[in-house]
């Protein structure tokens, strides 16, 4: 049946449906249409049900009214990427300090600022929902996993509890534009635990040397000596190479957990502060040196 002729045809039959008195009646109607239009019979039901649409006026959307405008939107957006992207809990707390600052540069109105004061951490992700799949498809440098004497190297469960410096994590921030192939510069990231001292090294490609050589440059550039590091699964830090060197200086060598990016939450922070603020996200294919 086209379309056209079943629409016509369930029109007719609600009117038969709402004219009918009797169950038994009902029920027939209901099996007719059924058979004609391989529609579900509660589906029927409650179609003819509903109250018949007034011509020329527009029906409404189901769900809440939207209760947010375009201004508002705005300036919650500008909020997220100026405070570096936090997850929805964590934005709505940061609201209110970040209001002062939108007032001055947005020209937020009386009313739009309630509005954004108001909205709620689960109104903020489905808010920012196209935006955070766009930031999603931003490519970087892959990390592989790394198999090499991945036994010889413990994870790290336990929550970092140190009163001296010189326990870090490490982990490589790639400066590979929009797309991953060939060779590109890499920041390799050290952040000690206790004092937060950061050291950044630039490393072309990931080569299994050039890391284990920066982190040694790192190493020397330290206030304080190097006594553990804490990485990520990817082989360029799980391998021979860096297991040798380790053990050769006896610095303690952990890794954390597969997939779990927060067993290294204080270098990931950094990543961002340190790195992207500073690099973003351009690809970079030579080193640049430091300024004399």
């Amino acid at each position: 049946m086209e379309p056209q002729a079943k629409t016509a045809y369930l029109a007719q039959m609600r009117k038969r449906y709402g004219r009918a008195k009797t169950r038994p009646e009902k029920g027939r109607l209901l099996t007719e249409a059924m058979t004609v239009t391989d529609y579900h019979r509660k589906a029927l039901i409650r179609a003819w049900r509903r109250p018949e649409p007034v011509e020329g006026r527009r029906r409404r959307r189901p769900g809440r009214a939207r209760r947010y405008g375009p201004a508002a939107v705005r300036a919650l957006k500008a909020i997220w990427t100026v405070a570096g992207y936090p997850w929805a809990v964590r934005l709505k707390a940061l609201l209110p300090l970040w209001l002062p600052w939108a007032r001055k540069r947005l020209a937020l109105s009386a009313g739009v600022e309630a509005q954004v004061r108001t909205i709620s951490a689960r109104q903020i992700d489905r808010v920012l929902a196209p935006d955070k799949r766009r930031i999603r498809k931003r490519m970087y440098g892959r990390t592989k996993p790394g198999t090499l004497l991945k036994h010889h190297i413990p994870i790290k469960t336990d929550h970092w509890d140190v009163t001296e410096p010189g326990f870090t994590e490490v982990d490589l921030v790639s400066h590979s534009g929009d797309r991953a192939d060939g060779d590109f510069v890499h920041s390799l990231d050290l952040t000690d635990i206790h004092t937060t001292w950061v050291e950044t090294g630039a490393v072309m490609g990931k080569s299994q040397v050039r890391v284990q050589e920066t982190l040694e440059q790192l190493r020397q550039q330290l206030p304080f000596a190097l006594r553990g590091i804490d990485s990520d699964n990817g082989s360029e830090f799980i391998n021979a190479h860096l297991h040798g060197y380790c053990k050769a200086r006896q610095i303690q060598f952990t890794r954390g957990r597969p997939y779990k990016k927060d067993d290294n939450a204080h270098v990931e922070q950094k990543n961002w502060t340190h790195v992207r603020k500073h690099m973003g996200y351009l690809r970079t294919t030579r080193r640049r040196r430091a300024p004399r």
